[in-house]
């Protein structure tokens, strides 16, 4: 079997653990990334609604809306100077009845009080001027919100790391590790390819698989260690032009930011995600749940036609909070936490995560001192 040993292991090549490899590697780190599944971006990554947020509904002072608003900036910067697309289409979040508008103003006042400082509060006329077929009683424009393309962000960050000297094993899944007498900590990787690598730095960014992770290194406490629910997301898409040309997003709901519209690359409109609570990974969508998207986009765009909705993906949030219960915080779990030297583990890394990656990024090497 062969053994290695690096400077660093970030486990998972999803957005945020390609991130946190591109960062620690510009730091003169020698980092190897390990990723159980076949290529990067293959979990979590690949199954989002691709939006860049503003830092809108997070409570104030969270890491969800520090890193999201720090985050949306950094992205467009890096998106803009390495080529990777990304579009400024805009948001509007809409009222649709006179009992929403005190939460309406209230989220403004949040996302204003988390330093979003671009909202611009409007009639149910003026929202009509931007998007004619809108149906609401008033709305704010976040001009900032964008989409992006996700798997060419992953793309160059990975480009970066191995720039940097970075090494990517696909089909390398972790099935346990121990800490060395000098701290340092050995995993053993399964896969085609087994092997034994030594690091002084770990980086577990497995996303669902995060806390399994924990879970098989030997020493780490479980009291440290989160529960985890799966909150599957569907998505449905629509048949023919899209009828706006900015997000659309309803009043948030319980566990989610309500069935909205967004907008794919190529403009192409689809509705999601729900919130659907299961107890194993399964990413079918049932096209019986359209009944319900019907009902919550007719809410603000009541020409939606019969027949118009196809399923389309699912993705599934790695939630560390129980259904019914109020919405979890990140977590960015390092030394001070777990009591384990050079190790950072992330829980809980559902949306904003996207946007927030490179800030992620900056915290897991503020934790590790990097």
């Amino acid at each position: 079997m062969e053994r290695a040993e690096v400077d660093c292991v970030v486990i998972g090549a999803g957005v945020i653990g390609l991130a946190c490899a591109r960062r620690i590697a510009h730091s003169g780190r020698e980092v190897l990334i390990l990723e159980g599944e076949g290529d990067i971006g293959s979990g979590v990554s690949a199954r989002n609604s691709e939006v860049v947020h503003a830092g809108i509904y997070y409570p104030t002072g969270s890491l969800k809306a520090r890193l999201c608003v720090a985050g949306r900036e950094q992205l467009y910067a890096y998106c803009a100077g390495h080529g990777v697309t990304t579009r400024k289409v805009g948001k509007l979040v809409v009222a649709t009845a006179s009992e929403q508008l005190p939460a309406l103003h209230k989220l403004m006042e949040q996302a204003q009080a988390n330093g979003v400082d671009d909202l611009a509060l409007l009639t149910a006329d003026q929202a009509r001027t931007l998007e004619p077929q809108l149906a609401c009683i008033a709305a704010f424009h976040s001009p900032s919100t964008g989409i992006i393309d996700t798997h060419g962000l992953m793309l160059s960050l990975l480009g970066e790391a191995e720039a940097r000297g970075a090494a990517l094993a696909r089909h390398a899944p972790v099935e346990r590790g121990w800490l060395e007498d000098d701290g340092r900590v050995t995993l053993q990787v399964g896969g085609p390819d087994p092997m034994q690598v030594t690091a002084r730095v770990l980086v577990n960014a497995a996303s669902l698989g995060a806390q399994a992770i924990a879970r098989a290194l030997q020493g780490y406490p479980a009291d440290r260690i989160p529960p985890l629910y799966y909150a599957r997301g569907n998505y449905f898409s629509l048949s023919g032009p899209s009828p706006f040309s900015r997000l659309i997003y309803p009043m948030p709901e319980a566990a989610g930011l309500g069935v909205h519209l967004t907008l794919d690359l190529a403009g192409q409109a689809r509705f999601g995600p729900d919130v659907e609570w299961i107890d194993y990974l399964d990413y079918t969508v049932d096209p019986r749940r359209g009944d319900v998207f019907y009902a919550a986009i007719r809410s603000y765009w009541p020409q939606l036609r019969d027949g118009a909705l196809q399923p389309a993906y699912a993705g599934i949030r790695p939630k560390i909070q129980a259904p019914g219960t109020a919405a979890a915080d990140f977590r960015i779990d390092g030394p001070e936490v777990h009591g384990l030297p050079g190790q950072v583990h992330l829980y809980g890394i559902e949306s904003p995560g996207l946007t927030s990656s490179l800030a992620i990024a900056d915290e897991v090497a503020a934790r590790l001192d990097l």
